[in-house]
């Protein structure tokens, strides 16, 4: 059997023309489109019945992470528009104080039309509470496709959580091929989202609504939260020609005590909302399962 590092990615090749690619979601989440497999046959109803489909007393997870507004636009003297997103935090590196921290900080970032930001920094002016404020980025001097941005602000009143809110952007799928609009803000964050981090959201659990939870209640489905951010990958294009030459990125995970413990009572059974839960429950297993064979392993390991 060929090793999957060896999968072509042309395997997973196949059109899909933008007419078929819907602009902006359905007015209400859960009336969005359903599809069940059950026993070999397909069949297609609304997600508003997904409870229906779900075995009573069971569990599904959540990421709980919320999508942050990481998208900077800056105009450069030249007129050339730079675009900057940022990827994870990098000084400090947790998420928390990064976002609690004034003056400046720094943050791994992407950047849009590099090629035009050779030297020098970018500026931009907005207001905050009335007061004007002067948002400065620097690239480090070694930047490739992915590299850290020092961004400046003249006010110690000021976060960078404010600073992302104000200047900031909301970043919204690729493929959607438009502009970002106010509407965004709301469509493109899940009900349940509390943990500030991600550059995209956990689209899986954008269809859930408060009806939708309230009928898992009435059939006893219990319902667990974890974090994962998503970060740098989700925007990422693929080049190599196979799987194993694809750079995958790291990203950060929060699993509660809680979490797991509801875990354990389900005997470690569970339906995880979208593929970022299915990671982290992944992830979760194989932390373990080192610990269990090498109590001693570091961070690293």
């Amino acid at each position: 059997m060929e090793h999957p590092k060896h999968i072509r990615i042309s395997e997973y090749d196949y059109s899909l023309t933008d007419e078929r690619i819907t602009k902006f979601p359905v007015k209400r989440r859960d009336q969005s489109k359903l599809l069940v497999y059950r026993q070999g046959e397909i069949t297609e109803d609304a997600f508003v019945s997904m409870p229906s489909y779900l075995p009573k007393e069971s569990l599904l997870i959540f990421n709980n992470t919320k999508v942050i507004q990481a998208r900077f636009h800056f105009l450069k003297d030249t007129g050339a528009s730079i675009e900057i997103c940022c990827l994870e935090p990098a000084k400090p590196k947790d998420y928390t104080l990064n976002f609690q921290k004034t003056v400046q900080s720094t943050w791994l970032c992407m950047i849009g039309n590099l090629k035009k930001w050779k030297e020098g920094v970018l500026r931009k002016e907005m207001k905050i509470r009335d007061k004007t404020i002067i948002l400065t980025a620097a690239k480090s001097e070694y930047f490739d496709t992915n590299g850290c941005v020092h961004f400046y602000w003249n006010s110690r009143e000021v976060t960078f959580a404010d600073i992302l809110e104000v200047f900031g952007e909301l970043p919204i799928p690729p493929y959607l091929n438009r502009k970002t609009e106010e509407c965004d803000k709301e469509a493109y964050q899940t009900i349940y989202s509390k943990i500030k981090g991600s550059v995209a959201a956990p689209t899986a659990g954008l269809h859930f609504t408060s009806r939708v939870f309230d009928a898992l209640k009435e059939k006893g489905i219990d319902c667990e939260e974890l974090t994962l951010h998503v970060g740098a990958g989700t925007f990422k294009p693929v080049k190599s020609e196979e799987i194993g030459g694809h750079e995958m990125h790291t990203e950060y995970i929060s699993v509660s005590r809680a979490t797991i413990e509801k875990l354990i009572a389900h005997n470690a059974q569970a339906f995880a909302v979208g593929t970022t839960s299915v990671r982290t429950l992944e992830s979760l297993y194989y932390i373990g399962l080192t610990l269990a064979n090498h109590p001693d392993a570091d961070e690293e390991e």
